[in-house]
């Protein structure tokens, strides 16, 4: 797996790994989730429930290693948002008008409530009457929240 990975990088996962499987082995979907999205990733139930069963109910850290490259390669969130945006973009400027998106955050998808959207704009320092450059809006909104059970 190093052939994939930074040093570094394979240096945190190690780290993260170990710190919350103490025993050397990812033994539940909890810890499997917990462990991912503190690493940035942002993979389903489903995804997760599929490479604990594929590893037979638990994972080595070689295996855990497997796993990430894996998922790394097909996850790429923010990418996918941005490249909407940009769709949607005609003028090429990667702004957005706040009031435009906060009426696409509430009435499109699973529609936000408007304190959730104040939320996301306070937290991205987004003021109403402004233009939003959304690549950095994504990378805001898409950034690893921990995972508490």
């Amino acid at each position: 797996m190093a052939r994939y990975f930074k040093e570094e990088d394979i240096d945190e996962f190690r780290e993260c790994f170990y710190l919350f499987a103490r025993s050397g082995n990812i033994k539940s979907l909890d810890e499997l989730t917990v462990i991912m999205r503190s690493l940035g990733l942002s993979p389903t139930i489903s995804e997760l429930a599929g490479y604990i069963k594929q590893k037979g109910g638990k994972m080595t850290f070689a295996e855990f290693l497997e796993v990430m490259h894996i998922h790394s390669r097909v996850e790429n969130l923010p990418k996918e948002v941005v490249d909407a945006f940009k769709a949607g973009d005609l003028n090429n400027k990667g702004t957005i008008p706040a009031k435009q998106l906060r009426h696409m955050l509430q009435n499109w998808g699973e529609c936000l409530s408007s304190k959730e959207v104040d939320r996301i704009f306070r937290e991205a320092n987004v003021n109403n009457n402004s233009m939003v450059r959304y690549e950095d809006f994504i990378k805001i909104c898409c950034a690893p929240v921990p995972d508490y059970y």
